[in-house]
């Protein structure tokens, strides 16, 4: 092609990505096998649960049968492992529905809450933590410990029901529970408000203690103090070359962070009656109905295998060492 440039990668790069890829690819294989056999050898007859007491021992059989639970555990094993690799999740037993059209319909309202939640504790975290940390030993930077670690502590179902009873119940200022059902976009932001802070509060104090640590931790470097020494404004030094190395590790638990809120969603929303993958695997591991569990779980385990690689990518951008194999991941540019 004319005046076109071969696009050039650094082979450490590649090395890097590739290796990447195949460990994401290893760990969603790890997943698989372990939530086949997690749902292989929990306790409980799924044909006697979804039948009820009346069933007769024909319908049992029939049941079973259609599961596949007659088939031996290999045969089990691949047909799985071949319906996901054609993205095929399954059919649900108790409705007859696509698995993956079910996880598909209510997978925006789980993602819709966990970015929400995420977004709320890094706008809220890192500024909380910046203030701490330029004003250490403080009143106000005690006060931000205190209040910090008892976010951190506080499960999210404990606060989710607290918010319910205060903002909901007492003071009526906010929709109790669900979802909108009109539309109204404003009515669904009023009714996305206390799951968001309830998911979103121990990652509020999280980000704030592990921004005002690396905070500390960058402020006592030699460029910084060569920045210093130069006249440069505190501010300046502070937002323009401390921020962005003390935010690195954020950025990296930023991945385990929204792992973590994936699971925290499955409480939440079934505290504030939303749907989503939570209630949907509740209520499938409730039927033992055992497609629909591991579709559900499925979903999850690849999203938050998909937002660990970007988020790895995305901190081997900012600090090329870790590409390049030349530094360990809590040292700073």
């Amino acid at each position: 092609m004319i005046g076109s440039t071969p696009i050039s990668v650094h082979p450490d790069t590649a090395r890097y990505l590739a290796s990447r890829l195949v460990t994401t690819a290893l760990i969603v294989f790890g997943a698989m096998l372990l939530l086949f056999t997690l749902s292989n050898i929990v306790p409980g007859d799924p044909a006697a649960i979804l039948l009820g007491p009346q069933a007769t021992p024909e319908y049992s059989k029939r049941m079973i049968s259609e599961m596949g639970l007659d088939q031996p555990i290999y045969i089990r094993l691949w047909r799985f492992f071949s319906n996901v690799a054609t993205g095929n999740l399954g059919i649900d037993i108790v409705s007859g529905r696509s698995v993956w059209g079910m996880v598909m319909a209510v997978l925006p309202y789980t993602i819709a809450l966990t970015f929400s939640a995420i977004l709320l504790a890094v706008i809220t975290g890192i500024p909380l933590g910046i203030f701490a940390a330029t004003h250490r030993g403080s009143v106000m930077d005690n006060i931000l410990a205190f209040i910090s670690v008892a976010f951190i502590a506080v499960p999210g179902f404990v606060i989710a029901i607290f918010l319910l009873l205060i903002f909901a119940i007492w003071l009526d200022w906010l929709p109790v529970l669900g979802t909108s059902r009109t539309g109204d976009w404003l009515d669904e932001f009023r009714r996305m408000i206390l799951p968001t802070v309830a998911l979103s509060l121990g990652w509020v104090g999280f980000i704030a203690r592990l921004v005002r640590t690396s905070m500390l931790e960058v402020m006592g470097e030699n460029y910084i103090r060569t920045s210093r020494a130069y006249g440069l404004s505190e501010r300046l030094i502070t937002y323009k070359y401390a921020l962005k190395n003390a935010c690195i590790p954020t950025i990296t638990i930023l991945g385990l962070g929204i792992g973590r809120l994936l699971g925290g969603a499955v409480l939440i929303e079934i505290v504030f009656a939303r749907p989503g993958l939570g209630r949907l695997i509740y209520g499938a591991i409730s039927e033992r109905n055992y497609p629909v569990v591991q579709g559900a779980v499925l979903v999850v385990v690849v999203v938050f295998v998909l937002v660990n690689l970007i988020v790895d990518l995305s901190y081997s951008a900012i600090d090329p060492r870790i590409r390049h194999g030349s530094g360990g991941a809590g040292g700073n540019a």
